[in-house]
């Protein structure tokens, strides 16, 4: 089309951004994707290697979304210039460490980045007013649009009705009566306007896209950030926070223990940066110790390996420690009962 207007939609993988892309791509807007990848993503990490996720898609649903509605997706790591976000949020945390309005002028911030350097247009998202406690308020939109330097050219198609026109209605870009007045937690309104649009599959909500939304993720990250007296994390750090038990038995050392054979394998992985163990007179898990052991903690750590071995109803099980320079060696240890394993250990 000539003179086709162009849009980058912030595409999660859920429904509601899905809906935002058809929606534009029915008033003939050329339309690509934009992923931003923190490191805390939920989408396509834990369940892709957990035995009890087995009967779930293996797929990133942000692709997915991409390949059903035919467009491009850009794929923008942004781990490096997120971390101010998660470690100094202007707006506050929500119910856990989760920045979620700071995060939102972030993401469209870079969205508005994005499109000056590709000529693109218009930027969209498929926020809906009152679905989100934080940055989904009718108070804190006009925040995001603010403080992210966007401005009006933000549009939120599943709402725009219940906003004031933005730069594509002004220019005739997208027609507002093409546009929708979405609003709430509820949502009948987006499978109604799915159904229209004849989209029959799309991922089901699952209490969000974060881990920083999780309790127990966030008290594991604040645990990390106490053990080393700071607020920071590099990318492994906190890929780690979302695999395996993890056991603090003394404030200088932590042990991560691999619940199923798929977190036993990613653990591997990170055998030459930490002290591994794992059991071999008995079936059992891998495990990592992230931290400063001394020798009675290493001797600790194998006893709770062992009692989270086939063998912790035996006498003795053989452990095997390996440093990360290569260096292994066996120690038979009692495994922990599990009456004295405090409960306090459990992260």
């Amino acid at each position: 089309m000539p003179n086709q207007p162009k849009a980058a939609v912030l595409v999660s993988g859920g429904l509601d951004s899905m809906l935002a892309v058809g929606v534009l791509q029915q008033q003939g807007v050329y339309v690509e994707g934009l992923n931003f990848f923190t490191g805390f993503c939920v989408e396509g990490h834990t369940h892709a290697i957990r035995d009890r996720d087995r009967a779930k898609p293996k797929r990133n649903n942000a692709l997915w979304v991409a390949q059903q509605r035919g467009i491009k997706l850009h794929f923008v790591d942004v781990v490096a210039a997120y971390r101010d976000v998660v470690l100094n949020p202007a707006h506050g945390y929500g119910a856990n460490l989760n920045p979620c309005l700071d995060c939102k002028i972030f993401m469209v911030a870079k969205a508005r980045e994005w499109i000056v350097e590709h000529g693109f247009d218009f930027i969209a998202t498929g926020e809906v007013v009152g679905q989100r406690p934080m940055s989904q308020r009718r108070d804190t939109m006009p925040v995001v649009q603010r403080d992210s330097g966007a401005d009006d050219l933000l549009l939120r198609p599943l709402s725009a009705k219940l906003l004031p026109a933005t730069l594509a209605e002004r220019e005739g870009w997208v027609q507002r009566d093409g546009l929708h007045d979405f609003s709430g937690r509820s949502r009948k309104p987006q499978m109604r306007l799915a159904a229209e649009l004849g989209i029959k599959e799309y991922a089901q909500p699952a209490g969000g896209c974060c881990f920083l939304t999780d309790p127990q993720y966030s008290v594991k990250l604040k645990d990390l950030w106490a053990s080393r007296y700071k607020r920071a994390y590099e990318l492994d750090d906190i890929l780690l926070l979302k695999v395996g038990r993890h056991l603090r038995p003394a404030p200088h050392f932590k042990l991560i223990v691999a619940r199923e054979e798929g977190e036993g394998h990613f653990l591997r992985g990170y055998r030459r940066e930490y002290t591994s163990l794992r059991t071999l007179s008995h079936g059992g898990p891998e495990a990592l110790i992230d931290g400063t052991p001394d020798e009675q903690d290493l001797m600790t750590s194998a006893r709770i390996i062992a009692r989270y071995s086939k063998g912790r109803q035996a006498q003795r099980v053989r452990v095997e420690l390996e440093s990360p320079d290569g260096t292994k060696r066996e120690v038979d240890v009692a495994p922990f009962p599990p009456a004295q394993i405090p409960a306090g250990w459990l992260l």
